[in-house]
């Protein structure tokens, strides 16, 4: 499936999130996605967004290391039926609105956090979506400078 539609299905999932553990297996997912799109631009992408990308997959898979992690008991992680990026700027665009989003619900949840437990995991996952959200805007700005040099 294209990333985009999987990115997609996911803002669509975070946003109809009534419960604490749906928006925090919302925000794995998230990061499970970019991992694999980090993975797939790193082996498939240009080859001036390929270091980048692999920055963006190590971060989305140090976040999504816990395979036994509820959102991957619960259906599967979306993230496993990545098999194309057809468009990448839009993919990243995509992707980077998907992690602000999963940060802005983990804020949300974490204020609320009567266990101490899941606030850290909450801070965890902030901290993943902001790093990830970063790493998409260097790739983002690494597709750019080619159309610079571009254009005379």
């Amino acid at each position: 499936m294209d990333a985009v539609r999987l990115i997609t299905a996911t803002r669509q999932a975070l946003a109809a999130c009534a419960d604490v553990p749906d928006i925090v297996a919302e925000a794995w997912q998230a990061q499970a996605l970019a991992e694999a799109v980090g993975s797939h631009l790193a082996v498939n992408g240009p080859p001036a967004v390929r270091a980048e990308a692999l920055g963006l997959s190590e971060v989305g898979g140090r976040a999504t290391g816990a395979r036994h992690h509820p959102a991957a008991r619960s259906g599967g992680l979306r993230a496993a039926r990545l098999c194309s990026v057809k468009d990448p700027r839009r993919t990243l665009d995509e992707l980077g609105a998907l992690l602000a989003e999963a940060g802005v619900a983990l804020v949300g949840v974490a204020v609320s956090a009567e266990d101490e437990t899941l606030y850290w995991q909450c801070m965890e996952a902030i901290d993943a979506a902001d790093e990830s959200g970063d790493r998409v805007a260097a790739i983002l700005r690494a597709l750019a400078l080619p159309e610079r040099g571009s254009v005379a």
